[in-house]
């Protein structure tokens, strides 16, 4: 360790100067409150656009120390827009498995400049005259780099720092559990199953929560609770490869109507089953079952909304995210927007051209969703329903319902059977 720190700074400052010399952006190291050790390049430490702009730095090291964290939450790499809509990512070091320090690469643009300075500087952030030319100038420096490229550069950091971490650290947080850790997490529920010494019945709310966690794209809650339920269905069949097989394409015909419902295209997520099913029925063991049902998943929930090609993919995924997992609360448009660090029109024209529906819209979907699964049961009713899925009120909800659907709620209730 140097001077003190909890982590390898020396290896760290190599790292970010390697980085930097090789990719031509600023690379900062900085501990996890977010102080800086090392700069390479124009990193965010030197980047005059905040400043021009009369930026409070706190606004950064926040948005910094925001990005850190979710890059440890969704697997060491995170992109994401820093308060003057500029383009960084992150990957955390970790030491003895808690975050010591990050480095960010960045800042960057991932729009053309004059599109940036008419969106981000003029419409946003209201610039003119002096003060645009101030802060436009200071964006000289600033690199653009495209979309694909961007996330290419991610990858490569996260790899580059995931040799500083310790192995089992990195592994952690990699998307994909290897067939070590899937095996482990099955042996622990079976054997759980086995010492309360009962046969326990099919855990639906597991399936339940499972699913919730595939439509929100919650990928580390969704593989433990896959495997929870993989060991179930092991323990319960005794065995039996063909009795597995069935129980797990079942599983996964639930699956791919929980990524539909959270955004993913419904006619190639039922294409997909297709070879799914073909997929199936050629695999021979346990083991293999496992490991492609963590793959399926997985894929599924990359389809629930393709980034790919987006623009401000940071906006979208936070957005999306917070949607799924909050829609039951009062959400609003302003409130969205200053989670992304946008103002509510450019958040507004951003999440219009990037997912082809209005925030108001894609919210009103979401709720309409969720409150079909609760319409299947009769003792719930209308009005508890609306409260339940956001709507403060049954004739607005029955208003978007038929809308949406074509009929009301209580004719969809009907139509069920239920």
């Amino acid at each position: 360790m140097s001077r003190g720190e909890n982590f390898d700074l020396k290896l760290a400052r190599t790292c970010a100067k390697a980085f930097a010399a090789a990719c031509g952006v600023g690379c900062v190291v900085s501990d996890a409150s977010g102080a800086v050790k090392y700069e390479s390049g124009c990193g965010c430490a030197s980047c005059g656009v905040c400043r021009a702009a009369g930026r409070k730095p706190d606004d950064c090291v926040r948005a910094h120390i925001y990005g850190m964290t979710e890059a440890a939450r969704f697997g060491g790499k995170y992109i994401y827009l820093c308060p003057m809509g500029l383009t960084c990512f992150v990957s955390p070091i970790l030491g003895d498995g808690d975050i010591e320090a990050k480095i960010t690469v960045g800042p960057f643009l991932m729009v053309e400049r004059q599109d940036y300075i008419a969106c981000d500087l003029e419409e946003q952030l209201g610039l003119a005259g002096q003060d645009l030319e101030r802060v436009t100038a200071a964006l000289e420096p600033i690199p653009y780099i495209p979309t694909e490229k961007v996330t290419e550069m991610s990858t490569l950091l996260f790899m580059a720092v995931s040799f500083m971490n310790n192995v089992s650290d990195a592994n952690r947080m990699l998307e994909t559990q290897g067939s070590d850790a899937i095996q482990g997490q099955i042996t622990a529920y079976i054997q759980q199953l086995k010492n309360d010494g009962v046969s326990e019945p099919y855990p639906l709310e597991t399936e339940k929560t499972l699913l919730r966690a595939v439509r929100q794209a919650n990928r580390g809650e969704a593989h433990r609770l896959l495997n929870e339920l993989l060991g179930h269905v092991l323990f319960s069949s005794g065995g039996d490869l063909s009795q597995i097989k069935s129980r797990i394409y079942e599983l996964l015909v639930l699956v791919s109507r929980a990524a539909i419902e959270g955004g993913a295209d419904p006619e190639q997520t039922l294409l997909a089953n297709n070879r799914y099913f073909v997929d199936i029925s050629a695999i021979r063991d346990f083991d293999a079952l496992c490991q492609w049902m963590t793959h399926v998943t997985n894929t599924l929930m990359d389809s629930i909304f393709d980034f790919t090609g987006v623009r401000h993919a940071n906006v979208i995924h936070q957005s999306v995210q917070y949607i799924h997992a909050h829609y039951a609360e009062k959400i609003t448009l302003e409130e969205m927007a200053r989670r992304v660090y946008l103002s509510p029109a450019y958040f507004s024209r951003v999440f219009k051209e990037e997912t082809g529906e209005a925030f108001t819209a894609y919210l009103n979907r979401v709720r309409i969703d969720r409150s079909k699964e609760l319409l299947r049961h009769k003792s719930i009713r209308l009005t508890d329903i609306a409260l339940l899925v956001g709507f403060e009120d049954q004739s607005y909800y029955s208003k978007v319902f038929k809308k949406l659907e074509g009929i009301t709620p209580l004719r969809f209730r009907e139509s069920e059977g239920r």
